[in-house]
């Protein structure tokens, strides 16, 4: 499988927004998110219109405006903002248009496709975006651990 940038974005936009805003309740501004990540603005305001659309995040007009995550880190899981942006990746397996006996089209969508799509969605929901935070904070930490030996 292969994710998109757009679906790369939108895990490392929430990722970014929870470490800045989650605990503070303040909003992070779409400037700072891109700068941060190092994205195009225009770029970032498209995934971000994805994920407030989807409820993952809220946002602010105006001077301290931009945005913050909406719900428990918990209660959001990498299935849920990768869905919101890579909807066509998660569509269902379809393997009518085979031209196989009825039998082996039906062998093949219980026994491949249907099993695949199910592992997928089942070990992208085990995710969650506090995991993806406290994973990459771990990684902050150990990282300057190891520049100030």
């Amino acid at each position: 499988m292969k994710i998109s940038a757009k679906g790369r974005y939108a895990l490392a936009s929430a990722v970014e927004i929870a470490r800045q805003t989650y605990f503070s309740e303040e909003f992070m501004s779409s400037v700072s998110v891109a700068k941060t990540l190092g994205i195009s603005k225009i770029f970032l305001e498209q995934v971000m219109a994805n994920l407030k659309k989807a409820g993952i995040v809220v946002s602010a007009k105006g001077a301290g405006g931009g945005y913050r995550i909406a719900l428990p880190l918990e209660q959001i899981t990498a299935w849920d903002i990768l869905i919101t942006v890579e909807a066509a990746l998660f569509e269902r397996t379809d393997n009518t248009v085979m031209n196989f006996s009825p039998n082996i089209e039906a062998a093949i969508r219980e026994l491949v496709f249907d099993k695949l799509d199910s592992t997928i969605e089942f070990e992208l929901k085990q995710v969650t975006l506090r995991e993806l935070l406290d994973s990459a904070n771990y990684r902050n930490e150990e990282q300057a651990f190891m520049l100030n030996m």
